[in-house]
């Protein structure tokens, strides 16, 4: 029963695996996942403001390819940051910066229970997709070769698998670089997450209710 349960519970999750820092959708489409920056907008100048929209425009009138763009909002966890004042009031040796340390701490979790705090982080989302080519007789291609594939193709050879992916991968890649620099322009900075970052981005959004242990997505902060 249980083992029914979790196979039901993961034929929703979309993901057939990741590798080298690309997400492998079970349709054999490619995600890659980038960390941005943000910048503060209203403090800009009117200049600066213009010259920030008219960037994000040239981006996206410089791609031929959709763009998902995905802000994460999730409250903030001030405990490993309690427990770092807290440490460091037992080195004090001043009783000042005792006293100081001790009323900045409960100032911290007074103003936690009061208001939540909410931390805040910025991706956007590349895709590719692969051309489903059939090995079927005759070459079909396309959706209806996909079909037809999966009735009559042969086993494929690993090395070639290895061949297609990085040949896919190189071509992620080529639009990875068009958005980076793109964003650059802007002002924004962005990473892409490697494998270890993706597997814990998407454990987190599968499991929200899972906060003990905070993202450790802090590549470009």
């Amino acid at each position: 029963m249980a083992q029914h349960k979790a196979r039901s519970a993961q034929s929703f999750v979309p993901i057939k695996e990741i590798r080298s820092g690309i997400v492998i959708l079970k349709d054999s489409s490619m995600r890659a996942v980038l960390l941005c920056s943000s910048i503060n907008f209203d403090l800009k100048s009117e200049d600066e403001q213009t010259a920030v929209i008219m960037q994000f425009q040239n981006l996206l009138n410089s791609v031929d390819f959709p763009l998902q763009l995905f802000v994460q909002s999730r409250e903030l966890d001030i405990r490993p940051y309690i427990a770092l004042l807290e440490n460091q009031l037992k080195e004090q040796t001043t009783e000042l910066i005792r006293v100081q340390t001790r009323g900045y701490i409960e100032f911290v979790q007074k103003l936690s229970e009061d208001i939540n705090i909410m931390s805040k982080n910025f991706f956007v989302v590349i895709p590719y997709n692969p051309a489903i080519i059939s090995s079927a007789k005759g070459g079909v291609k396309g959706a209806l070769g996909g079909v037809l594939g999966s009735i009559t193709k042969k086993k494929v050879d690993p090395e070639q698998k290895v061949i297609a992916f990085e040949e896919h991968r190189s071509q992620l890649e080529q639009r990875i670089g068009v958005v980076t620099q793109n964003l650059a322009r802007t002002g924004i900075r962005a990473v892409q997450l490697q494998t270890e970052e993706l597997v814990e981005l998407y454990y987190k959004l599968f499991n929200p209710g899972d906060s003990e242990k905070p993202l450790a997505l802090s590549a470009i902060k």
